[in-house]
This record gives C-alpha cells, sequence and structure tokens, in this order.
C-alpha cells in the first residue's frame, strides 16, 4: 500500500531527467538507423547491446559495487520508454537482463553469485535469460515439468523451456525446476546455468511477428550437472523467487508497452502535420484530431501508472496492484495507439519504412509475455479484494 510519503511522481529529479535525455539521444542516433533492418532478418543488436552497456542501460539498479548503475526504478521507466520508442526488440533484451535477472541475482544470490555474475551483466559482456515457461506451464507457473533432482553437491536437470527471451545469445540462464514434486510450488528451486554446460542445448530461433531483432527459443536440458552453489536461495525458494522478479519484470515491460504507444503517437503527430488531403494538413481534420487526442490521453495515463508502480517499488510499497494495472493498462494502450497510428498513415502505415506497422506488431507482445492481460486481471482481482 501506497504510503503518504510516497515519491511524488510528478516531480522528477535532475539525474531521473538526465537518464531519459541520455537514453533518448542513444536511441535516436544509435537504434533508429538500422532498426528496419534488424527486424526484417530477425538480426540480434550485438553491437547495440555492448554499447548500452557500456552507457549503464543493462544494470541500471544494481549496485555500483557489482558494477550497475545504482539508479531508481524511475529512471529505469524513463530509459525503457525512449529505447522502446525506437526498437522494442533492443529494450526487451534490456528489461530482461535488468528486471528478471540482475534483480533476482543481486536480490536472493550470495555474495559469491552476484560476484561472479553481475559486473558482466551490467557491463554488456554477457546477456542474461530467464527461464520460466514450458510447453505446458505458461500462465500455470506451478506446474513446472522441469526438474531438478537432489544427488547431494549438484542437482540433476531436465526438461525443456519455452518462448525463452535472449534464449541463443544468453550466457548465464536463471533456471526454475522442481525438485520436490509433493511440495508443489514449494519444492521448486531456481539454478544459475551456464551456456556451456554439458546436456544444455539451445534450439532454433523462433520466427515472430514481432520484436523481431531480439532471439527466442526453446531451451533442453538432458541430465545437465548444476553445482548445488548455482542454486540462488533456500531449497523451495524458486517459485516466490520467479513471482518475485515477474512482479518487477511487469514494471519493466509496462515501459515497454508505453514507448511503443509513445513511440506511435510521436510518428502520427510528425505524418498528420506533413500529410495533405483536400488541401490541407490531416492535423486539421477533426477525424484526424481526435485519433490524436485520444492517444495522448491514454499515452499520458499509461506513463503515469508506470511511474507510480515504478515509485512504491522504489519505496519498498507493495507494487503488485501498481505494476500489474500498469502493465494492463500500457499493454493495450500500446496496441490502440500502434493500431491507430497505422490508420493514420493510411497506406504508408502499411510499408515498413514508416516504422508503424512494425509498432503495431510488436506491440502484441506486451499483452502476453511477463503474465498475460488475463493474468494481471485475477492480479489486481486478488489485491483490491484483500
Amino acid at each position: 500500500m501506497q504510503t503518504a510519503t510516497s515519491t511524488n511522481i510528478y516531480d522528477l529529479t535532475e539525474e531521473q531527467l538526465a537518464v531519459r535525455d541520455a537514453a533518448r539521444d542513444f536511441a535516436q542516433s544509435e537504434l533508429w538507423a538500422g532498426v528496419i533492418e534488424r527486424d526484417e532478418h530477425q538480426k540480434f543488436p550485438t553491437e547495440q547491446i555492448k554499447k548500452m552497456g557500456e552507457l549503464g542501460f543493462m544494470g541500471m539498479m544494481v549496485s555500483p559495487e557489482y558494477g550497475g548503475s545504482g539508479l531508481d526504478t524511475v529512471s529505469y521507466v524513463l530509459a525503457m520508454e525512449e529505447i522502446s520508442k525506437v526498437d522494442a526488440s533492443c529494450s526487451v533484451i534490456m528489461s530482461v537482463n535488468n528486471s528478471l535477472v540482475c534483480w533476482g541475482l543481486e536480490q536472493y544470490g550470495t555474495e559469491e553469485q552476484k560476484r561472479k555474475y553481475l559486473p558482466r551483466l551490467c557491463s554488456g559482456e554477457i546477456i542474461g535469460a530467464f527461464a520460466l515457461s514450458e510447453p505446458e506451464a505458461g500462465s500455470d507457473a506451478t506446474s513446472q515439468r522441469t526438474t531438478a533432482e537432489d544427488m547431494g553437491d549438484h542437482y540433476l536437470l531436465n526438461g525443456t523451456k519455452n518462448w525463452i527471451t535472449n534464449g541463443t545469445t544468453a550466457s548465464v540462464y536463471l533456471v526454475i525446476a522442481q525438485t520436490n514434486p509433493e511440495l508443489k510450488s514449494r519444492g521448486i528451486n531456481v539454478l544459475i546455468v551456464d551456456k556451456d554446460m554439458p546436456g544444455f542445448i539451445q534450439g532454433p530461433k523462433e520466427n515472430k511477428l514481432g520484436i523481431r531483432g531480439s532471439d527466442t527459443c526453446s531451451l533442453m536440458f538432458t541430465d545437465v550437472k548444476v553445482p548445488k552453489e548455482n542454486r540462488i536461495g533456500a531449497d523451495g525458494f524458486g517459485f516466490k523467487f520467479a513471482m518475485q522478479v515477474l512482479a518487477g519484470g511487469r514494471i519493466g515491460i509496462a515501459a515497454q508497452a508505453l514507448g511503443i504507444a509513445s513511440g506511435s503517437l510521436e510518428l502520427s503527430l510528425k505524418y498528420s502535420k506533413e500529410r495533405k488531403a483536400f488541401g490541407v494538413e490531416i492535423a486539421k481534420h477533426q477525424a484526424i484530431q481526435f485519433k490524436l487526442a485520444d492517444m495522448a490521453t491514454t499515452v499520458d495515463a499509461a506513463r503515469l501508472l508506470c511511474l507510480q508502480a515504478a515509485a512504491d517499488k522504489d519505496n519498498h510499497d507493495d507494487y503488485a496492484k501498481s505494476g500489474a494495472m500498469a502493465k494492463l493498462f500500457a499493454s493495450k494502450v500500446a496496441m490502440d495507439s500502434a493500431v491507430e497510428a497505422v490508420q493514420i498513415h493510411g497506406g504508408y502505415g502499411f510499408v515498413k519504412e514508416y516504422h508503424v506497422e512494425r509498432f503495431m506488431r510488436d506491440a502484441k507482445i506486451t499483452q502476453i509475455y511477463e503474465g498475460t492481460s488475463e493474468i494481471q486481471k485475477i492480479v489486481i482481482s486478488r489485491e483490491i479484494l484483500k
């Protein structure tokens, strides 16, 4: 529950504004030029991610002690929006690395685990992935078929994971697996798996509708020996770990959706002032003005929800409800705004060089991954009925 002393989300600090501006400059100067080609050819943004690491965007909320930027969640949301305005593929890579991998490791990992992995993850030298979803366990995260059999000094990992962002490019994976089936969710563990462990295979990249510059694949584990020291937290902590990191991850994806929506609005505003119909710019036609007014209103509302969730997290308030609300609303705004952007652009909106068709394709996944919109409604309803 938000306290009376929570951060005023309308007053951004100079540091937060500087982070936002730096992210905007980077996105416009480094990401914009090749974004259509990366999308078209499903080309992973290797060089761009390396530069994002150098600028501190890959470990934004990690303490400087472990190589991170030591920034707050509000700064992270602002940066995510700016990156997502241009390239949602880069922003989802950034989001997974920040929200699901780095944050989880710093919060719950041992000192040895943190020092081993965080500096390289924050610098962009390596990328992390989070492996929860399975062929029969997406929204139902308790139904883990992947097993981690306790062998004394190590676990024997077997199973398959699906839809793993950064799946073929990551070097370190946080894998959720069942150790004690009789304990159900309380028998699940989270293990740090290195890419070169024998028996670990990454499947081919999925050919996706959107966010095509990011890589998504299945992971297969066959008798993979994972040392006990690679377990995060106590025995049986895995499900709680997954729920905690996903709660924060929703804020990152909400910010990604916000960026897609605000990017759609910016391109629509620009185009409507340039394109003429019936002798005047289409921005002077009420039909277009009303579309722009609706887009602007919902984008601003989505931004406030994202900032509220980020402020709640920074203040150590309960952010389950505000994070779920931000993701639910911002993902709908992303989809609606992108569709309207295509409509405003008319025939030009249907071709790749005007970018908005890509925004429309990228927007859809924000209503699905890291908890579908339906799951967000379950979370919200549980919170308000407490």
